[in-house]
C-alpha cells in the first residue's frame, strides 16, 4: 500500500533550483535509505515531502490526498519528521518534549489524554529514555547531541504517523545507539511503518535498508533493492571516488570500501562542495 508519493517534484530556494522532477513512492513496511553526496538535495527532498518546503512544480500525495490540501494536523497524522539539527528548547524536560509529538491528536481544547501519555511513554521506552538511568526527567537543553537525537526520534514515534522521514537523525549517536535505532526502525517497519532516512553512513544503510535511493545534483540516479543498486560502479560514480564492495562477514550485506587516493578531484574539493568547506555564508543557506 502506497503511503506517500511524489510525482515530478521540483523545489529550491530563491533563484536556486535544487530538486529536478523527482518521483518516488513509499509503501507500508519499507525501510528506505536516501544516499548521496553533500549538496545533492537529500535534506531538500525530505523538506518537500513533508510539506515544509513548497514545490515549484509537481505533486506530493499522502494517503492518496494532495499534501497541500491537508491541514497541519492532518499532515502530521500522516508524516512525522526527525530533523538533521534542532535547537533544544530551554528548560523543557525530555518527557515534555516527547509529548509534543502528540500535537496532531489533541482535541480543540488541548491537554493530553491517557492515550497521549501512553503513546509518549511507549516511545520513550522504545528509545531507552525511561527507566532508573533514563533521560525522561532531565532537561532537553542539558543533553548531548546524540541524546537529543534520541529524544527527537521518540517525539516522532509518539506522533504515530504512518510515514517517518529522518534527515541524518542518527549522525550524532555513537555506533551502539545507531544500531539500536536502526533495529527499532526495522521493527517498526515490520509493524507497518514506512521510513525514508537520509544516511551518510552507506554501510549502515546497506545493512538495514531493503531499498536505497541515490540522489545526486537534485536528481535520482538509482532507486531499487539494496542488493541490486549497491554496486562499486554506482557508488564510485555517485561519490566521485573509487569504492569497492564486499559482503559483510556476518550478514552477507554489501559493504563499501573506499580506496585511498581514488578520488576524481585529488588535491582539491569538488567545485560544488567548496562553499561548504570554506564556510561562506552565501553558500551555506542550505546544506542539502
Amino acid at each position: 500500500m502506497t503511503l506517500l508519493s511524489a510525482q515530478a517534484m521540483s523545489a529550491g530556494y530563491g533563484s536556486r533550483a535544487v530538486l529536478h522532477e523527482v518521483s518516488l513512492t513509499l509503501t507500508r513496511g519499507e525501510l528506505v535509505g536516501l544516499l548521496g553526496p553533500n549538496g545533492g538535495g537529500k535534506s531538500t527532498l525530505l523538506l518537500a515531502l513533508s510539506g515544509v518546503l513548497l514545490l515549484r512544480s509537481g505533486q506530493v500525495r499522502a494517503g492518496g490526498r494532495d499534501l497541500t490540501a491537508l491541514s497541519d494536523k492532518e499532515r502530521a497524522r500522516f508524516i512525522a519528521c526527525v530533523p538533521q539539527r534542532a535547537e533544544s528548547p530551554f528548560g523543557l524536560s525530555v518527557a515534555a518534549l516527547v509529548r509534543m509529538g502528540r500535537y496532531a491528536h489533541l482535541s480543540l481544547w488541548g491537554g493530553y489524554g491517557p492515550e497521549d501519555l501512553a503513546a509518549a511513554d511507549r516511545a520513550m521506552a522504545e528509545t531507552g529514555l525511561d527507566g532508573q538511568n533514563g533521560l525522561a526527567a532531565r532537561r532537553a537543553d542539558e543533553l548531548s547531541g546524540g541524546e537529543l537525537q534520541r529524544v527527537l526520534l521518540a517525539r516522532a514515534l509518539a506522533q504515530e504517523a504512518g510515514v517517518l522521514l529522518l534527515d541524518e537523525a542518527m549522525a550524532s549517536m555513537d555506533i551502539g545507539r545507531r544500531m539500536e535505532a536502526f533495529d527499532l526502525l526495522t521493527a517498526k517497519c515490520r509493524a507497518g511503518l514506512a521510513v525514508l532516512t537520509a544516511v551518510h553512513d552507506v554501510n549502515l544503510a546497506a545493512l538495514y535498508c531493503g531499498r536505497l535511493i541515490f540522489l545526486k545534483s537534485g536528481r535520482i540516479v538509482a532507486d531499487g533493492p539494496t542488493a541490486e543498486v549497491f554496486t562499486p560502479e554506482l557508488l564510485s560514480e555517485v561519490y566521485e571516488t573509487k569504492i569497492l564492495v564486499a559482503p559483510h562477514p556476518a550478514t552477507g550485506a554489501p559493504q563499501a570500501h573506499p580506496v585511498p587516493g581514488g578520488g576524481t578531484n585529488t588535491g582539491q574539493w569538488p567545485a560544488h562542495d567548496r562553499g561548504a568547506r570554506s564556510g561562506k555564508a552565501e553558500d551555506l543557506e542550505q546544506e542539502e
